[in-house]
């Protein structure tokens, strides 16, 4: 079976939020994209989950014309658009075919895609801080946000709260400074 996953624009604007299991990075993103967004920015996020996950709920009439055998299902009303592509056959598709898929974005925040060669913060929170640290062995790895103290590597560490600390990094690597002084 064929996928829309194909190709991807070597310019997407995508930063990585990175960490184990309950280490904050859906907490962090949501902070960031509402402060990205009040800023007149356009945000756009992906997910990524080593779960399997189905959003029809069974008996559903999306979920009944894929079942039926639809590869590519959408739903549309007057707010929202859903389009849900089978892709088992094809495989998992790599993160910068996904987000080509997405409308025009300022910035694309990516939650999990640790190993993705992307940039990205390392989230990290005491009550899961045995993991390793991720930025020890990825350069891609640009700081880390925290609760508490942490051996940066030799890179930054922000507190996990300081927002406007962490949207300046992100800021600065995609170049979003300039792009906001264009649009004003």
């Amino acid at each position: 079976m064929a996928s829309h996953f194909q190709s991807a624009s070597p310019a997407l604007p995508l930063f990585g939020v990175a960490g184990w299991s309950n280490s904050g990075k859906t907490t962090l993103i949501e902070k960031l994209a509402r402060h990205f967004a009040g800023k007149g920015l356009r945000v756009a996020t992906i997910k990524h989950t080593h779960h399997k996950f189905d959003i029809d709920a069974p008996g559903s009439d999306t979920q009944r014309h894929r079942a039926a055998g639809a590869a590519e299902t959408a739903i549309v009303s007057g707010s929202r658009v859903a389009i849900i592509e089978e892709i088992e056959a094809a495989g998992e598709p790599a993160l910068e075919a996904v987000a080509a898929r997405l409308k025009p974005a300022d910035v694309i925040l990516v939650e999990g895609y640790k190993s993705a060669a992307i940039p990205k913060i390392e989230v990290r929170r005491a009550a899961v801080a045995p993991e390793k640290l991720l930025a020890a062995s990825d350069a891609l790895v640009l700081a880390i946000a925290s609760d508490y103290e942490v051996d940066g590597q030799g890179k930054p560490v922000f507190n996990l709260d300081d927002i406007a600390g962490i949207a300046g990094l992100i800021e600065k690597k995609l170049g979003l400074n300039e792009h906001m002084r264009q649009r004003a």
